[in-house]
């Protein structure tokens, strides 16, 4: 006869342990029967806890369903109930006693057949209950929430998964063609798809606002028409400019889009190997897509014409800036040599021709410069301003202008342009930093003699004027071009994926540049003269040709 712990149903710790002659530990000692020992009935009588759990792993084991389970915990809970009056110990053994009483009888009525001795009847299947209905069948008392929020409330999907790949690929690159004329590369106009999500400063704003207070490239009544014409959307669909933006809002925007010209200068590829691209770069083309440029930038044209993607910016050149540019074609790559230029591992060398005669000998200018205007695109010494440095050295004088070697030493917005208006030899055709706006001495020393607003205003209009288009009256649509419905712009929109208008240069109804004639720049004119020379690091270095303005025996100015 084998000597096991009574009731060693599934926790050591339900008795006490103690060795018994019990050959099979069944209901009565589980319920603390008197015919047991002292020990078996003291284990018995512990923590409801620990008999409930031991318990229900006894009676699973006998096939008890749920339902008679559930039935026979609220019996327990009413006699608890009415033994609140007695002691505790008095209560804890004669509800733990009556319940499990109760439950005896459950089980012997459970495990009785019709004819009596042991057989037992399959338990039955608990009925289905249809999705959202309580145990009763009946419906929850809490109304379900619907996906779209409560009722009233304009819906805002999700917002979309940010795509990881910022690289332009072919889609963009096919969504215009360029062609050529008089010395410059233009672009066909095309559609473009404008997308933004919800800035938090326009939330609780009207879109109408928005575009009134932060889209001024239009007016207003512009806006209004291309709304009710469909091209303005909201979460994909026709948007009512009244309506007032929400957090995750997704906003399209389709335009007629129309590049500025840029000289005509071929690219050209200086040094290419399994990690970087290096090209001389043409003035007056800007690097990336940026403001009203993005066919007409270096990386569209590397990847249209050169088959050249996935390129990674190094570093930068102003629009009006030729000279070396560097492309990495890795992440690694990049990050390893934006590493070197932040240690100042890499020495920069640029030439230019300024104003005047520049002082012979090495000039080190280490005022500092401030942003003036990041939107405008405008810096000024200031004593607020970041620190840097730059070194000069003359190389040649023509009797009208100087050819000067620039070293900076820190890459500051437009470090070199400044030092050299403060020091009172500016960029020849500078057309921001050698213009009247900056007052007489053009800000020789600092000395400006206006606001910074004052300032802007006199650029901003400056530069107005000499962009300022020949306008035309209205002028009947070509009919061999045909024009576009403005209620029916082309099928996917543009860019971003989108694709070219239906015709080449097809004139659109609500585009107002459709409307004016722009006078073509010279080639000349988009030209400064200031050119990135060299470009060398630790192990590397990269240089271009001299440019023809560049030349000791130069009388062009």
């Amino acid at each position: 006869m084998s000597e096991r712990s009574c009731i060693n149903l599934s926790s050591p710790s339900f008795c006490c342990k103690k060795p018994c002659n019990l050959k099979r530990p069944g209901l009565a000692a589980v319920l603390g029967h008197s015919s047991l020992p002292d020990h078996h009935r003291i284990g018995a009588k512990m923590g409801n806890t620990t008999l409930q759990h031991n318990f229900m792993v006894f009676f699973k084991r006998r096939k008890i369903s749920s339902m008679e389970w559930k039935s026979a915990s609220q019996s327990h809970q009413r006699h608890r109930h009415l033994l609140a009056g007695e002691p505790s110990c008095c209560r804890q053994s004669a509800a733990s006693s009556m319940w499990w009483w109760r439950r005896s009888r459950l089980l012997a009525a459970r495990m009785s057949g019709v004819t009596g001795g042991d057989k037992r009847k399959e338990p039955e299947p608990e009925p289905e209950r249809s999705p959202g209905l309580r145990e009763d069948g009946q419906p929850p008392t809490k109304k379900l929430r619907s996906k779209k929020g409560r009722a009233g409330e304009r819906y805002v999907p999700p917002p979309r998964k940010k795509n990881q790949n910022t690289s332009f690929g072919h889609d963009h690159f096919n969504e215009t063609e360029y062609y050529f004329e008089r010395g410059l590369r233009k672009v066909f106009s095309y559609y473009f798809d404008f997308q933004t999500y919800c800035k938090g400063r326009w939330v609780g704003k009207t879109m109408r606002e928005v575009f009134s207070d932060e889209f001024r490239a239009e007016p207003l009544d512009y806006y209004t028409r291309a709304a009710s014409a469909g091209r303005i959307r909201l979460n994909e669909e026709p948007a009512d400019l009244d309506t007032v933006l929400k957090n995750n809002d997704f906003m399209r925007n389709t335009v007629h889009r129309h590049e500025p010209p840029v000289t005509a200068q071929p690219l050209r590829i200086l040094s290419q190997n399994q990690e970087v691209v290096v090209v001389d770069k043409p003035a007056s083309i800007p690097v990336h897509p940026c403001g009203r440029y993005r066919h007409n930038t270096i990386i569209f044209i590397l990847g249209k014409e050169h088959n050249l993607t996935e390129l990674h910016t190094i570093h930068r050149l102003d629009r009006l800036t030729s000279g070396v540019l560097m492309f990495a074609k890795t992440l690694d790559v990049s990050k390893k040599i934006d590493q070197q230029i932040r240690e100042r591992q890499v020495q920069k060398e640029y030439v230019c021709r300024v104003e005047g005669e520049f002082p012979a000998g090495e000039v080190t200018c280490v005022q500092p410069v401030l942003v003036v205007s990041y939107k405008v695109g405008v810096c000024r010494v200031h004593p607020n301003g970041k620190p840097c440095r730059t070194d000069f050295q003359r190389l040649s004088f023509n009797g009208r202008s100087s050819v000067v070697r620039c070293q900076p030493l820190t890459g500051r917005t437009h470090q070199i342009r400044v030092h050299l208006q403060f020091l009172g030899h500016p960029i020849l055709n500078d057309p921001v930093y050698n213009s009247g706006a900056w007052g007489p001495r053009r800000g020789a020393d600092g000395h400006i003699g206006k606001t910074d607003e004052e300032l802007l205003q006199e650029l901003l209009e400056l530069h107005r004027l000499r962009e300022c288009p020949d306008l035309l009256p209205e002028q009947p649509p070509d009919p061999d071009q045909g024009a576009v419905d403005p209620s029916h712009p082309p099928e996917g929109g543009a860019g971003h994926g989108g694709t070219e208008g239906p015709s080449k240069g097809q004139r659109d109804e609500l585009c107002g540049e459709c409307r004016i004639v722009r006078k073509d720049p010279t080639p000349e004119d988009l030209v400064m003269y200031l050119h990135s020379l060299r470009y060398k690091g630790p192990d590397w270095e990269y240089s271009s040709p001299l440019p023809p303005w560049a030349a000791a025996d130069w009388h062009q100015d």
